[in-house]
């Protein structure tokens, strides 16, 4: 008796928690490239050598600022959208994404959690709908 009880309680709480609505208050995108006027010619010079790579700087930057498609993208989220350099990282956010910049980190009920990887990004090439439908995907199984 006690063991069917658990089971079926069990159940329950399993089927309760696949209604529970998780809130997602911030989303962050961590380049692979440091900011100030020093990282921004370390990038460009970088990547013209083809020596340094940033996905995510590809998908949100044209080649000298930032994409007006980005701009309409991240005006259309519900939740604020933080694009940061490595060296503007809080201490909670280098924790996460130390070595495994570009990404997009999403804080979902209070804890920070990768969203998008690397590889991921890469996938998009550079393309702001590529990059907004794997958004769209990601955010649905949250």
């Amino acid at each position: 008796m006690v063991l069917l009880f658990s089971l079926t309680l069990l159940h329950n709480i399993s089927a309760i928690r696949r209604f529970v609505v998780k809130e997602i208050s911030r989303l962050y995108g961590i380049y692979h490239a440091n900011g100030g006027l020093v990282g921004e010619l370390t990038y460009i010079f970088g990547k013209y050598r083809k020596a340094m790579h940033c996905s995510l700087c590809d998908i949100t930057h044209g080649k000298i600022s930032i994409k007006a498609s980005w701009n309409k993208l991240t005006k259309k989220l519900l939740v604020p959208f933080d694009l940061l350099h490595l060296n503007e990282r809080t201490e909670d956010l280098v924790l996460i994404s130390e070595n495994k910049t570009p990404c997009i980190i999403a804080k979902i009920d209070g804890e920070l959690q990768i969203l998008i990887s690397s590889q991921e990004l890469n996938i998009c090439k550079k393309s702001i709908d590529k990059f907004e439908q794997l958004l769209e995907e990601k955010l649905k199984v949250i």
